[in-house]
């Protein structure tokens, strides 16, 4: 300190102070309102630099405030140099926070315009926005003057045993990432394993994937797991997917005209029904027969895995009216018993021998 400090001094310290806080203040309210203004576009980028000025322009108006009121002040070379490193180290922060949620914020969007559903795959953003803020902590390390790398080979070292320490969660996190890098499961994807689970991916993060059945329950499955297993994807190679239907019809029916119908109805549900794809040729198979009619496959096609259930319940539902319209005999299970009697000789002999013998009359004496 190289004088007396004033009241004059503290009231212009005190007035930077208060106009740095409230330049912050007034200029959350600002970008708030800015944001609510930038949700309302259809382009994300907006949103997610505002979000970022939000987070770095009010701390940025308060450092500016400190360090104008430490300069009104008569303070000693080392203090202003410390209060200025402290300024500095705040505006950092904010900026460090600020760049985590900008680049986690670009990474999300990336995924989601990758996978093309409303999914998140949290491992990425989580994973960038450590990185992220690990490499800001380094820096304001070394604006303070600490040294760095002491701390990174501590760190090495120290790391040795905090990865035996965390095996099964490091497993799951590497798991995970080879899981979304590989493309085997995306958000959005629907999967069955072998264990019988079933669902929609809905997110993947760095420890376990979460899959929302159609009952809306979520099945949480650990990453490591869910790579180990087997799994069927019915949404890659593609979205779409056939479907089968099994159907039959009694052995008096016109085979031509049933295969004529039923493609007719067919037609007429994929173009109608909601989920079906419109532009799909439906085809009809005969395979079978039965005890009670000739069976046949009929092969549609579902824009995805749960528009299968209402296709099947319109299509069953028409094709049975057009059957009972057109006198499509539909099978219906049934057995025929027939008993033959058959008299052999051997059963006449038998029923003989059995037969009392009847005396006759007695001869006469001679």
């Amino acid at each position: 300190m190289t004088r007396e400090i004033t009241w004059h001094d503290m009231a212009i310290a005190v007035a930077a102070v208060l106009i740095g806080l409230a330049a912050g203040v007034l200029l959350r309210i600002a970008l708030r309102w800015l944001g609510e203004r930038a949700s309302a576009t259809r382009w994300g980028g907006d949103d997610i630099v505002v979000s970022a000025l939000r987070t770095l322009a009010p701390w940025a108006a308060l450092a500016i405030g400190g360090s104008a009121a430490a300069a009104a002040l008569p303070l000693t070379a080392t203090v202003g140099h410390r209060v200025n490193q402290v300024m500095i180290a705040v505006v950092i922060l904010a900026a460090t926070f600020a760049t985590a949620g900008v680049i986690a914020d670009l990474v999300k969007s990336v995924t989601l315009s990758r996978s093309a559903v409303a999914g998140s795959a949290s491992i990425f953003v989580n994973i960038t926005r450590v990185t992220v803020l690990a490499i800001g902590v380094m820096v304001l390390l070394q604006t303070l003057g600490v040294s760095v790398a002491p701390l990174i080979t501590a760190l090495g070292v120290g790391g040795l045993a905090v990865a035996l320490a965390l095996q099964d969660t490091l497993a799951n996190l590497f798991a995970g990432v080879h899981i979304l890098v590989s493309k085997t499961v995306q958000p959005g994807d629907y999967i069955e394993l072998s264990s019988g689970e079933d669902g929609y991916v809905i997110d993947i993060n760095w420890r376990n994937t979460v899959v929302r059945q159609l009952s809306d329950n979520l099945v949480i499955i650990p990453n490591s797991k869910l790579a180990g297993t087997i799994m069927t994807n019915y949404h890659r190679p593609e979205q779409q997917m056939g479907l089968l239907i099994q159907a039959a019809v009694g052995y008096g029916s016109d085979l031509g005209q049933v295969e004529q119908v039923t493609i007719e109805v067919a037609t007429k549900v994929m173009a109608e029904v909601t989920g079906g794809v419109a532009d799909y040729e439906p085809s009809v198979r005969f395979h079978t027969f039965t005890e009670s009619g000739v069976g046949f496959t009929v092969i549609l096609r579902a824009l995805e895995f749960s528009d299968q259930y209402l296709i099947r319940h319109e299509f069953i539902k028409q094709l049975h009216m057009r059957y009972r319209a057109e006198g499509i005999e539909l099978p219906v299970p049934g057995r025929s018993v027939v008993v033959h009697e058959r008299v052999t000789l051997a059963q006449d002999q038998v029923t003989a021998q059995a037969r009392p013998a009847v005396p006759g009359p007695a001869a006469p004496a001679s």
